[in-house]
């Protein structure tokens, strides 16, 4: 019997506090359009890409990704339990030199990543520096849960292949849970 290579389709949050920076690091990782002045999001942006560095165990089967793109006012707290259903991946960013965006890290982390029962492996960390703010990487300590988690700073000035090469890393292993876990379940059903 054939094995289906049906395309993986994986769906990621970007959430975090207003003004963090999830939209313009949403549109260089998907390589959207870029935003020139601020803009607050409203409620839910939905990018759909596919990323050719990232495939399904080795197989070659490809995969897409939807990338939402979540405001952070807390005025759309309501719409986060419909954004949450069925994500595979939570990506919190902040903007590391904000000192209210670390103080709201454990509400992001334990809204999105623990109450949806993810493990810490689905979920990234994204110090976001944005142009002109500097790139002080070394000052940043986070409390627990929060320092178990991969953390990346990110600079579009300075170094944007960096967080570009972390990004795919993070797909990756999104992907391969995914593949796994539909691996088991497709041997469940045989034996």
């Amino acid at each position: 019997m054939p094995r289906r290579t049906t395309m993986l389709k994986a769906k990621i949050l970007f959430v975090g506090p207003c003004e963090s920076g999830k939209t313009v690091l949403a549109n260089f990782l998907t390589e959207s359009s870029d935003i020139t002045e601020y803009s607050p999001t409203q409620g839910v942006r939905i990018l759909e890409f596919e990323n050719p560095h990232v495939t399904s165990n080795n197989k070659g089967t490809g995969c897409e990704f939807e990338l939402w793109d979540c405001g952070g006012d807390a005025k759309f707290e309501s719409c986060w339990p419909a954004l949450m259903k069925d994500a595979h991946g939570v990506v919190i960013v902040f903007n590391a030199d904000i000192p209210s965006h670390r103080k709201e890290m454990e509400m992001w982390y334990s809204c999105f990543v623990q109450q949806q029962s993810l493990q810490d492996t689905q979920c990234m960390l994204i110090a976001h520096h944005k142009p002109g703010s500097g790139d002080d990487k070394g000052s940043l300590s986070l409390s627990p849960p929060l320092n178990k988690l991969k953390l990346v700073h990110s600079n579009l000035e300075d170094d944007p292949e960096e967080i570009r090469m972390e990004f795919i890393k993070y797909l990756k292993s999104i992907i391969n849970s995914m593949s796994e876990s539909r691996d088991r379940e497709e041997m469940s059903i045989m034996t």
